[in-house]
């Protein structure tokens, strides 16, 4: 949790009494600083708020307790661009962008607590399996949004004011009724919700404000008699009756509104009906304000599940598929619950590696239970490019295992390492993963180091930085953390490279890590394969076709070259195509020499 960020007000209400509407945690919480979104809602409601101006609540909202860093990994998996470009969804017509922070936060900062996992899981079951479900969800949240819009204009003059506050009342007593209205049969988190909003009904401040809205829309109701010539023109009309929302709390009869008057003016007190009206009007405000705080926190909750939604509608369009992972909690054998029939645990044997033996540990190792397993794997991040997408699948029969990755350039190595980071982090969080089935290990930390760009204020040289970056590695590392490491040692002279790779692989090994780690040192990999001299070490290349071009799949082994020849021609860098570009040059020059200025 955010050291910024405010404490959770747990809030397990006894019967009949109102629960914080928290998706987020397995236990109810008012995650937002209720104090400052209160004094917020009260400024805004008097004479409006600039737009977003309740982002920053929600954004600073606490989240359950994470052993999670993310300046561990959040930069090198691209988070920022997969909710901005992957994670945007759509709800009644209307285009929106999660709020980066609050969303950035609750998938890079898994929850400890298996049950709050669990809770997400559920939730996104349900709404993965209900049409019904997702569209109340969606209302639900476009409701709030107006709300909040309602709140964010400002008004000009004082007749303005009171029609805007109406109008504020309005749209948060829609929103509270799409929450008790919506969501029949959810039994998941879900249905705290609909439980919230029944809730919220039952209090006085709701009946007094369904009761203002009422009296606002019907002061009194009129039968008339219209009489109409041939030209189409009224000729006549008459009023056959009026009768008045007498039985309305707010109402006043004629008389009662006259007598009130003058006993108002014979006191020295002068002030308008619409003035009289603003004080109701804030009073209905106050006693339904502690609940409206509520929902401020709500709407960031509901983008973690729309959010979620959208990347599965995506990838569907892609042809490919999302699913709920298994995961192998550390201290017991038990898998979590499989996720239906379209999300379901996989079944069979293993998943071995398609034209290599099978992925595993030596003989004699112990069993450390079901190892990882990721069938039909992909970058989301290629969902927001019109680039192809091609799923692979990969396998090892135990998850603390080292998985030394080699093959050509562009062979989708780096790609593979995004996947895999993401699929580990998405699904920890009780997301859905980038993956048509899953089976994973939940672990206390992600590292993600890939290949970085020079910076300007950098001390050190490309081999200092590569040393800086094994160095932080080992500092924050865990027994069983997540490693994940691109072109390890790429920075110097290959015999050098390859004696600090070989002491990172050993010690490594000591922490028990799930780690992933491409290279390009072939001779140091094929020796490593045979020779084993480190335990849990296992071997994956990029496939190539009959033609040595990449298929994007992986298989076991050590590749035996990097095609960079192959990939210089493609890019251009071929002697005779650079010849000619020098010989061009020459050419240019020579015209400038003997033409005149």
């Amino acid at each position: 949790m955010s050291a910024a960020s405010p404490e959770p007000v747990l809030l397990d209400a006894p019967p009949g009494q109102r629960a914080a509407p928290d998706l987020l945690s397995h236990r109810p919480a008012l995650r937002v600083d209720a104090r400052a979104v209160k004094d917020s809602l009260t400024f805004a409601f008097a004479g409006g708020a600039p737009s977003g101006a309740f982002d920053r609540h929600i954004e600073s909202a606490s989240l359950p307790a994470s052993t999670w860093d993310p300046a561990r990994f959040a930069q090198h998996v691209f988070l920022q661009e997969l909710i901005v470009g992957c994670l945007h969804f759509t709800s009644e017509g209307r285009t929106y962008i999660p709020s980066p922070a609050l969303l950035g936060r609750a998938l890079s900062q898994p929850p400890s607590d298996r049950d709050t996992v669990e809770l997400r899981r559920d939730v996104f079951r349900e709404l993965a399996g209900s049409e019904a479900l997702r569209r109340d969800l969606g209302r639900a949240y476009a409701a709030l949004r107006r709300w909040l819009g309602q709140l964010e204009t400002i008004s000009i003059s004082r007749r303005e004011g009171s029609r805007r506050r109406l109008d504020i009342l309005a749209a948060a007593k829609e929103a509270i009724d799409a929450l008790a209205d919506g969501f029949a049969g959810a039994r998941s988190g879900l249905s705290r919700l609909p439980a919230f909003g029944a809730a919220v009904r039952g209090t006085e401040g709701y009946r007094r404000l369904a009761d203002l809205l009422a009296y606002d829309e019907e002061l009194a109701t009129l039968d008339v008699r219209i009489r109409v010539g041939s030209d189409g023109h009224v000729r006549d009309l008459r009023a056959l009756s009026i009768r008045e929302n007498d039985g309305n709390r707010f109402y006043r009869s004629p008389f009662g509104r006259l007598v009130t008057k003058l006993v108002m003016l014979w006191r020295g007190y002068r002030f308008s009906d619409d003035e009289l009206l603003t004080r109701y009007v804030n009073s209905v405000f106050e006693g339904i304000e502690d609940e409206l705080v509520a929902l401020v926190q709500l709407l960031g909750d509901l983008e973690f599940y729309l959010a979620g939604l959208a990347l599965r509608d995506r990838a569907r369009a892609a042809g490919l598929s999302v699913c709920l992972p298994e995961l192998a909690w550390p201290g017991g054998p038990e898998l979590a619950r499989p996720s239906g029939p379209e999300l379901a645990r996989p079944s069979g044997p293993e998943l071995a590696r398609p034209g290599g033996p099978e992925l595993g540990r030596r003989s004699g190792a112990r069993d450390e239970g079901p190892g990882r397993e990721l069938r039909g794997l992909f970058n989301p991040l290629l969902l927001a490019s019109a680039a192809r997408i091609v799923p692979c699948d990969i396998a090892t029969e135990r998850h603390d295992a080292t998985v030394i990755v080699t093959g050509p350039n562009s062979g989708g190595k780096t790609r593979l390492l995004e996947a895999l980071s993401l699929a580990q982090m998405l699904g920890q969080a009780g997301f859905f993963v980038p993956a048509a089935e899953a089976r994973l290990a939940p672990c206390h930390g992600l590292f993600v180091s890939l290949i970085e760009q020079a910076q300007a204020d950098q001390c050190e040289g490309r081999l200092g930085m590569e040393l800086l970056r094994i160095r932080s590695l080992f500092e924050a590392m865990q027994v069983g953390d997540m490693v994940v490491l691109d072109e390890l040692c790429s920075g110097t002279n290959p015999s050098e490279g390859e004696e600090i790779f070989q002491l990172v692989i050993s010690l490594l090994a000591e922490l028990r890590p799930q780690a992933f780690i491409t290279t390009h040192f072939l001779e140091l990999a094929a020796r490593l394969e045979r020779d084993r001299p480190v335990d849990r070490l296992v071997f994956l290349q990029v496939e190539l076709d009959a033609q040595q071009w990449p298929t994007y799949q992986f298989v076991g082994g050590v590749a035996r070259t990097s095609l960079a020849q192959r990939t210089a021609a493609r890019l251009g860098v071929t002697r005779e195509e650079l010849v000619a570009l020098v010989e061009r040059s020459k050419r240019a020059h020579r015209r400038r020499e003997v033409e005149p200025d």
